[in-house]
């Protein structure tokens, strides 16, 4: 089973095992605007929960990408390094950052799930 979370910052989660898929939200690439560069981290970095996991940059800004849950770096998305645009194309699919191995799976108790973050993002506009 799979579960898709947010946290406040933006992020979404994918749980699939013990493996997290993560990267950011809709909301946060319509923000953004168009994603001219992603920044991600080595494979076999341990980040703690609300470390920096990866830089965004856009036309528009620079933003930090927070890791929403502790963990070590098993794979990065090596694509957005030729093609950052499919942040903007599929910011919740074929964009993501990166895949962490959970050390600690009840930290995702504290993330919103999908109703909760469109109420979340809704009162923000």
């Amino acid at each position: 089973m799979s579960t898709v979370k947010f946290t406040e910052e933006h992020e979404w989660v994918l749980v699939e095992g013990d493996v997290a898929t993560i990267g950011i939200s809709n909301y946060a690439q319509e923000q953004l605007g168009d994603v001219v560069f992603v920044e991600l981290p080595d494979v076999g970095k341990e980040l703690a929960k609300g470390d920096e996991a990866a830089v965004v940059e856009s036309v528009k800004a620079a933003s930090e990408v927070y890791a929403p849950v502790s963990g070590e770096i098993v794979e990065i998305n090596g694509v957005l390094d030729e093609t950052p645009a499919k942040v903007n194309e599929d910011a919740q699919g074929d964009g993501w950052f990166v895949k962490m191995k959970l050390s600690d799976a009840s930290e995702l108790n504290e993330l919103m799930d999908e109703a909760a973050y469109a109420t979340f993002t809704a009162g923000l506009d």
